[in-house]
């Protein structure tokens, strides 16, 4: 009971400190896509002063695989006669000319899984049939990756292979720390990476709390943020039920063994350096890419969606003239509409957000 009593009181403090912060202008940048849904549905943004801005950042990991990537897997599909396996999000990004779900209707064979390793199942199941997993994300859900090509590799499968558009989070931090005074750091890819990681960024003047995902728990970390900002730059772990100082070793490992750091593009913030994940070179007869020699895609995507300015914090949702007209969640017309931890989707799910209850 006393517990309970204390952990209550600290987190009337910390909405004390939150709610009345009157100071210089403060943007926070809340890199993880989960985040920002969470923000919203919990009511937390309802509660914030106008002298607090929260920003979204590039941590949708299907809202920055770029336009190219689906003319890949199209091509995949359409001139190779694969089929696709996909995380449901990536079916209706649009490519430069039409989504996999416009391939799907046009005879192309997509299959939606839930996990890389059912991919490995279906190409099991399915030895008459080449299979393709197409394999996004971000520190958190590439090792599942490396687990599949681990399979395959033991079953000594021939059909099966992957098409990459893997990354890693540090390079957008660097690339993205201009825009906010500090950041919301990602739960769960500092689960994977280590609190080590987002720490050693002070010393490159970069500022930022690792948070979980309750109200309490985020609440908390922006009262940290508010407390630390205008000093010296600062980094709190305020997840520490989850986030390690080294993170995951054994995921760590996966990761290093069946990938390699490449140059990578990010929709919106180009192409940064070693910041993507492909299949390593001692496991290149699991790379797409390497096995049916896949031509350059150019990757045209719509001129009027703003999706590119809203991962880097540039703008917000209600800044584009597709967002709420042309492009909703049933006909969406950029990927931050489209994915479910996108910005776009959060604003239109959730504007009417009403304050969190702590009680």
């Amino acid at each position: 009971m006393e517990q309970k009593t204390d952990t209550r009181r600290a987190l009337a403090a910390a909405r004390e400190i939150v709610c009345t912060y009157r100071g210089p202008r403060l943007r926070i940048m809340e890199v993880c896509g989960t985040h920002t849904h969470e923000i919203f549905r919990l009511g937390v943004r309802a509660l914030l002063p106008e002298t607090i801005e929260l920003i979204s950042g590039p941590g949708c990991p299907v809202c920055v695989t770029p336009v190219s990537f689906i003319d890949e897997a199209c091509y995949l599909a359409r001139e190779c006669g694969v089929t696709l396996c996909t995380f449901g999000d990536l079916v209706r990004v649009p490519g430069s000319s039409g989504s996999l779900a416009d391939a799907r209707s046009r005879g192309a064979r997509v299959q939606v899984v839930y996990t890389p390793l059912d991919a490995v199942t279906y190409a099991t199941d399915h030895p008459e049939e080449d299979v393709v997993f197409l394999s996004v994300g971000f520190e958190t859900t590439t090792p599942a990756s490396a687990l599949a090509m681990k399979r395959a590799s033991a079953q000594s499968l021939k059909n099966f292979s992957l098409l990459t558009a893997n990354k890693t989070m540090d390079a957008a931090y660097l690339a993205m720390h201009e825009s906010c005074d500090a950041y919301l750091y990602p739960g769960h890819v500092c689960a994977i990476t280590g609190a080590r990681v987002p720490r050693a960024l002070t010393a490159r003047g970069i500022s930022g709390v690792v948070a979980g995902f309750t109200a309490s728990e985020l609440l908390t970390a922006l009262a940290v943020i508010v407390k630390s900002a205008g000093h010296a730059p600062f980094f709190a772990n305020c997840y520490p039920r989850v986030v390690t100082e080294d993170g995951s070793p054994a995921a760590q490992a996966l990761l290093h063994t069946y990938f390699t750091p490449v140059d990578a593009e990010w929709r919106g913030l180009g192409v940064l350096p070693q910041s993507g994940l492909a299949v390593a070179p001692a496991y290149a007869q699991f790379d797409a890419r390497v096995r049916y020699r896949i031509p350059p895609q150019e990757g045209r995507s719509n001129p009027a969606c703003r999706c590119g300015d809203i991962l880097r914090g540039a703008c917000t949702p209600a800044d584009c003239p597709l967002y709420g007209k042309t492009c909703t969640p049933e006909h969406p017309v950029g990927a931050c509409m489209v994915s479910r931890e996108g910005t776009c989707a959060a604003w239109y799910q959730y504007r009417g957000a009403a304050p969190a209850s702590f009680s």
